[in-house]
């Protein structure tokens, strides 16, 4: 039986009670997994009077708050708030001074019970009014502050922030006018060349770029590259990150960083060891991220120490660039310097040190006096963190300006990974905002039948809410920094988060709401002001009416070909998939075109143990076999591959133009923008990341299985390039 005092404070939270899931299917949130996510945002649920209080809490802040935290408003919405007071002060008079974050102050008096009465409470026998103030005024897009005072009194009541925001996202001239372009979608960390230490990095984005843009690609699509663990290279994981606003100081070119050519550093590079070490790292087929880090940290601290002291020591225009960029980063970028430094500490003294949870209690929290004590006696080490952010967003930044001098119409496309990992610096230096006692993940679905828990403490609605947006407002904005779009991993989180409380099965978990509207109105601001498009990956169990909020707010939809099958097995036209999309055939999550047509997924995942079931699995392989079928019926019947190809799946095996016929298939679509994965190019068959594996598969560490340079030297994939830029050309004009 629903307890109704529950179901009061589970609405209240924005808890999920029914669904529909990814096989379109009614599915229920059970009563017992709703009260574990109360208790792990904090409420106690042990009984009713406890509840009770607990609402009676809720409702006393709100309604002892006059105004918000924060109001989102759109251009084309009354410029408005809300104030809420006791009956015996809604008489009296006041001001508000909206402060604009360009310097104009706009002044409006009002007495409250003039206004539009919005909600009335009682509260331990006083009488609360709510109104909606509208203000008379014009203001800019933007962060504004609006101030409160009662007349006559010089201190403000109170304050709060009017979010301005644009009606959709950003999107380019040449796309909105119909223009339909292909890119390359590259991990960059797999990107092998003849000069890099082991790993992709920005010199390696950058002539990629450049050779992507001569052969026709508007964009090149990143794997998240934000902040990892200097001291735990291991933990290579792109979305599982120590900070989502900071960069991967291991994509640096060290060869590329001022001081470099100098004998010191070169005394350090130039040892027969070291150059034996570099040769292992660039020769193997999967990456070594602990014999990367063991090359680039020396090397880096070399280059460091000389720029210390010409620079960073005395008064010069490098030193004064560098305390802008530190500066400009604020807290957070101190926080990450400070976490990083102190963790490469404890690593080495030989205590536990993957993350914060095993730090000594004094160490445990940013905020703490200890750290700040740490901090100042390791001032030089924790700076040296910080030039490492600042030569890498340099380096990005120059890979960036090669797709605009390029003429690439988006340029580079940044992925913003759904969260961050337990042990990271971004809950290490804001732990209120982070239910550590949950992990996001997924229901049950296509991709993950038993569902998933991805290790990923979510963000507390309510606590992101009263820090007025900021952790959001700062994601996007330093995620479009050096690019020209924006691809959201899983955009449903904005929405919603599948919360997997702690020691629970990933299948037990519930749905979490978010203030959508407002990340949304959000989101459309940063698009703007940093001229970037927005991809949106709407994967899994997705609400239809999510699809149409992303659309109507200018979110381009994620397409993926595999995925979009009609009720009889058969594969839509990707010329009926949405114009504001982008396109795919494969995802990093998925096999290559070889691996999935040769199942060499299903066969990994057998040995892996992934499967339950034999049932399960061959259920999976005639499913597969099947869909092959259906694949091959769909390329005949548009003409996209010859007769080369047998109609019949039986005799037929992945084959170049196999291959290259269904890239074809995907590029005389209309979506507006279509990605390939280098790995297709190249007719690869390991996947970069088996889902629901942790050390059982090298995920995210193998390689491309050609360099950079002999790429764009293969006539037969310089070919394909030219074909995909004709028929995207003629995709255009059939719109």
């Amino acid at each position: 039986m629903t307890n109704p005092v529950l179901q009061r404070l589970v609405e209240m939270r924005g808890i999920e009670t029914h669904y529909t899931d990814a096989w379109g299917k009614p599915a229920a949130i059970s009563a017992s997994s709703q009260a574990k996510l109360l208790n792990v945002l904090g409420y106690d649920t042990s009984n009713e009077l406890a509840i009770e209080e607990q609402l009676k809490a809720e409702a006393r802040k709100i309604w002892q708050t006059p105004l918000n935290p924060v109001q989102v408003l759109r251009q084309s919405e009354t410029l408005s708030f809300s104030i809420r007071l006791p009956i015996e002060l809604v008489t009296d008079t006041y001001t508000v001074n909206l402060n604009t974050e360009d310097g104009q102050t706009f002044v409006h008096s009002f007495v409250p019970v003039d206004e539009t009465l919005a909600h009335v409470a009682e509260l331990d026998d006083v009488e609360f009014h709510e109104y909606i103030i509208a203000l008379p005024f014009d203001v800019p897009l933007g962060y504004h502050d609006l101030v409160l005072l009662v007349e006559g009194d010089d201190e403000p009541l109170c304050s709060m922030r009017i979010i301005m925001a644009p009606n959709k996202c950003f999107i380019p001239e040449a796309i909105e006018k119909g223009k339909k372009i292909w890119g390359l979608s590259v991990q960059l960390y797999c990107v092998r060349s003849e000069n890099n230490w082991g790993m992709g990095d920005f010199t390696d984005l950058a002539n990629l770029t450049a050779k992507a843009a001569e052969s026709g690609a508007e964009f090149i699509g990143l794997n998240p590259i934000h902040a990892l663990y200097p001291a735990n290279p291991d933990a290579c994981s792109p979305y599982g990150p120590s900070s989502r606003r900071w960069l991967n100081y291991l994509y640096l070119d060290v060869t590329a960083l001022p001081y470099f050519d100098d004998e010191h550093v070169q005394a350090v590079v130039n040892t027969d060891d070291f150059q034996q070490q570099l040769a292992a790292a660039r020769g193997t087929d999967f990456i070594d991220y602990a014999a990367v880090a063991g090359l680039k940290l020396p090397a880096l601290s070399a280059v460091f120490d000389i720029y210390y002291e010409k620079h960073l020591k005395t008064n010069t225009k490098q030193n004064r660039e560098f305390k802008a960029f530190v500066e400009a980063g604020g807290e957070s970028l101190d926080m990450l310097a400070v976490y990083d430094t102190l963790q490469e500490k404890l690593a080495e003294e030989g205590k536990p040190s993957w993350g914060w949870p095993v730090f000594p209690d004094e160490f445990k929290e940013y905020h703490k006096p200890e750290v700040a004590a740490f901090k100042k006696k390791n001032k030089k080490r924790v700076t040296f963190f910080l030039f490492l952010q600042w030569q890498a967003a340099i380096q990005l930044q120059a890979a960036s300006d090669v797709a605009v001098a390029s003429g690439m119409s988006v340029g580079l496309y940044r992925d913003l990974a759904v969260g961050v990992s337990e042990g990271s610096a971004e809950i290490w230096g804001n732990k209120d905002l982070y239910c550590v006692g949950a992990s996001v993940g997924a229901p049950p679905d296509i991709l993950g039948p038993l569902g998933q828990n991805w290790g990923l403490p979510p963000m507390d609605p309510h606590k992101l809410y009263e820090q007025k947006y900021q952790p959001f407002i700062d994601l996007f904005a330093s995620n479009m920094a050096g690019s020209g779009a924006l691809r959201i991993d899983h955009v449903m989180a904005l929405l919603r988060l599948w919360w997997v409380v702690k020691g629970d099965h990933a299948k037990d978990g519930g749905y979490v709401y978010y203030p959508v509207d407002d990340l949304l109105a959000i989101l459309a601001l940063e698009s703007h002001r940093n001229q970037s498009l927005v991809i949106g990956e709407d994967l899994g169990t997705v609400p239809e009416e999510i699809r149409e909020k992303l659309a109507d707010n200018g979110v381009h939809s994620y397409r993926v070909f595999f995925f979009e099958q009609a009720e009889d097995g058969g594969f839509f036209s990707p010329s009926h998939y949405p114009v504001q999309s982008m396109s795919t055939l494969t995802t990093h999550d998925m096999p290559t075109l070889t691996g999935f047509w040769h199942c060499l997924d299903l066969e990994m995942g057998k040995e892996l143990g992934l499967y339950p079931t034999d049932e399960i699995l061959s259920q999976l392989y005639t499913d597969r076999h099947e869909n092959k079928q259906a694949i091959l019926d769909t390329l005949h019947g548009h003409h996209s591959i010859s007769e080369n190809v047998s109609r019949d799946v039986n005799y037929t095996g992945m084959n170049t133009e196999l291959n290259r016929g269904m890239q074809l298939h995907m590029a005389s679509g209309s979506s507006a923008l279509l990605s390939l994965q280098l790995e297709d190019w190249l007719e690869m068959d390991k996947p970069v990341n088996v889902p629901g594996t942790f050390n059982e598969y090298p995920n995210w560490r193998r390689k491309l299985s050609q360099t950079l340079e002999s790429i764009f030297n293969n006539q037969d994939i310089t070919h394909l390039a030219r074909q995909l830029t004709e028929v995207r050309k003629q995709a255009s004009t059939d719109k």
